[in-house]
């Protein structure tokens, strides 16, 4: 007798439940593609407790690695980092972003105007491919791709997480005039 197994290969059409952190001081802003299962479960980002985004991001601004969320939204806004999705919507399977289809964008150029954003970081290469494709003609600001930080990336070392990631703090160390 066969048991019935949960399909894990089901498309989902999925729409971004959260939104983006940033505030008029915001001068660098993180992109990813979509949140996944398990960040739209707990209702933030990099939600996934083997998602290594807050250890990096944490390891690169000198703070201790945030627990909740409001910690986590102090730390970025402390920082000056914006975060955000590249997508609004999509159909996806899992938490699979070569999956991706039937994308919609959020309109990421609104938040550049309401911020001092002046650099874009894309963590992971869909998320670039997505900002390429969707956003960056509106934006008029290059993106940097940066590698993943998810537990399917795992080939990639913390260290070198950590170090690739050291490049959102250029900016910050920079006196913007108003």
């Amino acid at each position: 007798m066969k048991r019935a197994t949960i399909q894990k290969n089901t498309r989902t059409h999925v729409t971004h439940e959260f939104p983006a952190v940033y505030d008029r001081n915001s001068r660098v802003l993180l992109l990813g593609s979509i949140p996944s299962p398990k960040s739209r479960e707990v209702g933030f980002y990099y939600g996934h407790p083997q998602n290594r985004f807050w250890k990096v991001l944490a390891r690169v601004l000198g703070e201790e690695v945030p627990e909740t969320i409001p910690q986590k939204k102090a730390m970025l806004k402390k920082h000056n980092v914006a975060l955000w999705d590249v997508l609004e919507s999509c159909t996806i399977v899992g938490a699979s972003d070569t999956s991706i289809e039937d994308a919609v964008p959020n309109r990421i150029g609104e938040l550049v105007k309401k911020s001092k954003v002046a650099r874009v970081f894309c963590t992971g290469a869909t998320a670039y491919k997505l900002y390429q494709k969707y956003c960056a003609k509106d934006v008029g600001i290059d993106a940097v791709k940066l590698p993943s930080t998810s537990p399917a990336n795992c080939a990639v070392s913390l260290e070198t997480l950590v170090e690739a990631y050291k490049a959102i703090r250029e900016l910050n160390s920079i006196k913007i005039i108003d």
